[in-house]
């Protein structure tokens, strides 16, 4: 099973990059895809609805803003917008496929780099989430969240560590809730089960160059439960074109839909 997510930035944007021409050899079995800022009436069938997938989107009511989507290849049972919260869902951050013994969510997390009113609203994200996360949990399936969680976890995941600890993004209340996620709750940061090593980054900031210096953060994520985590075979970033700031996460998994 081949998974890919990225945070496209605005998926008409990514499109004109060429990201659709892209995504057919990648032979995926479900893409997801964060930021999209369009609503589905913004998007002609023929490019935003890849033929042979199954396509939903889940925008915000902001236009041009956040959203999320998912493409696979496989029919899912249901298809759920949202989980439960409304400040979130109305910011399209959410949508889950859920196939018989397998769920996988698209998830856009709030970043917090704009502003303090944006961090709380970030908090606020992170303490319902938890609670969401703690309930998939408990549920007799696999789940994979897929995408930007909008937080580096260690000093690994980003170039510039000690100038970012008082930034959104990397604050120790931030990477103690992931630490917590992983410890605790029992979820798996899919990519570090296959690839321990450092500066593998999945974000550039358009400031400077730090795209050709490759100053990133990893911040886009695959976590799974723990059925999972003995069945990752591989992953990959990658970075040989560019769709957007972000870089697709690309995982390989031994599991049969």
């Amino acid at each position: 099973m081949r998974i890919v997510t990225i945070n496209t930035n605005g998926i008409r944007s990514a499109a004109r990059k060429g990201f659709f021409d892209w995504l057919p050899r990648q032979r995926a079995d479900i893409v997801c895809v964060q930021e999209t800022k369009a609503q589905v009436e913004q998007l002609d069938e023929s490019t935003y609805f890849p033929k042979n997938h199954h396509c939903s989107y889940y925008d915000a009511l902001k236009k041009g803003y956040a959203g999320t989507a998912i493409y696979s290849r496989h029919p899912p049972l249901q298809v759920i917008r949202g989980f439960g919260e409304s400040e979130f869902d109305n910011e399209g951050r959410y949508l889950e496929y859920r196939f018989p013994r397998l769920s996988v969510i698209s998830l856009y997390a709030p970043s917090g780099s704009s502003g303090d009113h944006r961090q709380e609203s970030k908090w606020r994200f992170l303490d319902r989430f938890m609670l969401h996360l703690q309930a998939l949990k408990r549920k007799r399936r696999e789940f994979v969240i897929c995408g930007d969680w909008n937080i580096a976890h260690r000093e690994i995941d980003l170039k510039n560590w000690r100038s970012n600890q008082k930034n959104s993004g990397f604050l120790p209340e931030e990477r103690a809730w992931l630490s917590d996620l992983f410890e605790r709750v029992g979820f798996v940061d899919a990519f570090r089960v296959v690839d321990p090593r450092p500066e593998q980054y999945t974000w550039w900031s358009n400031r400077g160059q730090s795209w050709d210096k490759n100053v990133g953060w990893r911040i886009d994520y695959q976590v799974v439960t723990p059925g999972l985590a003995d069945r990752v075979r591989g992953a990959r970033i990658y970075k040989a074109q560019r769709f957007s700031d972000h870089a697709p996460l690309i995982m390989d998994y031994d599991f049969e839909f």
